[in-house]
């Protein structure tokens, strides 16, 4: 059976793209067939077409138009025999569901039907936790000086709660945001991995760390590091 490890960070600048590609190439050495899914892909691969096209024409997207691209992926996986598949912030989609208005209830709800499609694969998610402020900082300095007032404004947009107006609140609602996405994910039965205090870490560490604890779905031999 197909793994789909789907990684997710505290905040932006938490290390996510630097490691679905480290791992990716990795597993891949060991012989595995590898499906790196990065995460701008989720506006072009054609599996979530729907999605893509919802989302430009009403800045939205329907829970049942994620659950049918979801499952578009899945038949596409098994069909394509991949042994892994790494999402870069695709799966279980909490963060869209909280920037849509969507309260925890309805999100319980959405991950139980996401959960029973994903039923052909093993979802694993790897998140890798840390000091979101700290994380927002690293994101700026490689993005660029405009980008934190981007963000913050992007968030603001949006109908989260507690509502974002400045930095300290969106770091505020990233904790939020942060406590969902784990909560949803404990409550199913998935596979979780939490690298603590990532942003402390070097690359390469964090890529060790997440190997080891890969363990229970790669098995031994395909995880060292």
């Amino acid at each position: 059976m197909t793994v789909l490890i789907t990684v997710w960070g505290a905040s932006p600048g938490a290390g996510k793209s630097t490691l679905c590609a480290g791992l990716s190439q990795r597993l891949a050495d060991t012989g595995l067939r590898v499906d790196h899914f990065r995460e701008e892909e989720i506006l072009t691969r054609p599996q979530f077409a729907a999605v893509a096209e919802e989302f430009k024409a009403t800045g939205m997207v329907e829970l049942g138009t994620l659950i049918a691209a979801t499952a578009n992926l899945v038949d596409a996986v098994v069909a394509s025999g991949d042994d892994v598949v790494i999402a870069d912030a695709l799966m279980p989609f909490v963060p869209t569901l909280l920037a849509m208005g969507h309260g925890e209830e309805a999100i319980d709800t959405f991950m139980t039907d996401l959960t029973e499609v994903l039923a052909q694969v093993r979802p694993v998610m790897v998140f890798l936790d840390g000091d979101a402020e700290s994380g927002l900082s690293r994101a700026a300095t490689r993005e660029g000086e405009q980008w934190l007032d981007w963000y913050v404004g992007k968030l603001a947009s949006y109908e989260v709660y507690p509502p974002v107006a400045d930095l300290a609140s969106a770091v505020k609602y990233l904790r939020r945001e942060r406590a969902v996405t784990l909560g949803a994910v404990r409550r199913k039965d998935w596979g979780l991995v939490v690298i603590e205090q990532a942003d402390e870490l070097a690359p390469s560490e964090v890529l060790r760390v997440t190997q080891r604890g890969l363990r229970p779905w790669l098995g031994t031999n395909v995880t060292r590091g």
